[in-house]
């Protein structure tokens, strides 16, 4: 049995996942997030390493390997480090194994990518990094209209007119909520309309990548109700419809900590194999002379 474990540290957060994997059988041991806010990142995840082992019911040693992704390369105690988009695609596989698409939201950027039955990225399309489409964006525009991020998605659903907003740059749609606020345009107006701006572009990278199926959604707006009906509308215009299904799932933030963790069993299980191998080769060598 192997015991892995994957490190994800974003701009906005620190996700943690344990699993064991037993002859091909994966099964998750532990699941752990935090937000970074305004703390020391190296901080927040030393707290998410600690409570993710007690979870798990293991200790440092038990763990095989260890691989980070995301920000997270410098972590000390690490075994290796793996890009994101490798990550986020095996953890929406392992989560929506279905799934040939993937659309992953962060705090910075969202991208697209279309994978095969392996969880091989075949094609791929980000955002900028000050496009209005991601959850920093979202999370700011919460705070000055004076909800929770938790609750923005409920009431996106409860708009009766959205208000369309801009979509070119994260400056310019504060600014278009600002006078929509001074206007007296109801927040869930608001809301749906912000939704519908991000669905937009969201829907325009699935497009771009010929995302076909499943469409896995992972990152931090991974559970966001508004913004999953309001892609859905996005992809279903009659002018460029894309026959796909959109399908969340409720552990979709931790898809690059999970899918981490789970190459990182696979990488240790090949350098296993190949030092068995040259073990035997070795012992053989010796036997022969």
């Amino acid at each position: 049995m192997t015991l892995a474990a994957g490190i994800d540290v974003g701009t906005g957060a620190v996700k943690v996942a344990v699993f064991s994997v037993d002859d091909g059988e994966e099964s998750q041991l532990a699941l752990i997030s935090d937000r970074i806010r305004r703390r020391d990142p190296s901080a927040v995840v030393q707290q998410c390493w600690d409570l993710a082992l007690k979870r798990a019911g293991i200790t440092e040693s038990d763990i095989h390997y260890t691989a980070t992704t995301g920000d997270g390369e410098n972590i000390p105690w690490a075994t290796g480090h793996f890009y994101g988009m490798t990550t986020h695609a095996r953890g929406a596989m392992y989560l929506e194994p279905r799934a040939r698409a993937v659309l992953d939201v962060g705090s910075l950027h969202a991208r697209a990518m279309r994978i095969d039955e392996r969880s091989k990225v075949l094609q791929y399309r980000m955002t900028s990094q000050c496009a209005s489409g991601t959850g920093q964006f979202l999370e700011n525009i919460a705070r000055y209209l004076g909800v929770t991020v938790a609750d923005v998605g409920t009431l996106s659903l409860q708009a009766r007119n959205p208000e369309k907003v801009s979509g070119i740059c994260a400056v310019l749609a504060e600014t278009d909520v600002i006078n929509m606020v001074s206007r007296g345009i109801r927040t869930e107006d608001i809301l749906r309309g912000i939704h519908d701006s991000m669905a937009v572009r969201f829907a325009k990278l699935l497009r771009a990548v010929k995302a076909e199926g499943v469409v896995a959604l992972t990152g931090g707006l991974a559970t966001d109700e508004g913004l999953q009906a309001a892609l859905t509308d996005a992809l279903n215009k009659k002018a460029r419809s894309l026959d796909v299904e959109v399908v969340p799932h409720a552990d979709g933030i931790f898809a690059g900590a999970i899918g981490a963790a789970l190459w990182g069993a696979f990488r240790h299980e090949v350098l296993e194999r190949r030092a068995a191998d040259r073990a035997m080769s070795a012992s053989s060598a010796g036997a022969r002379a």
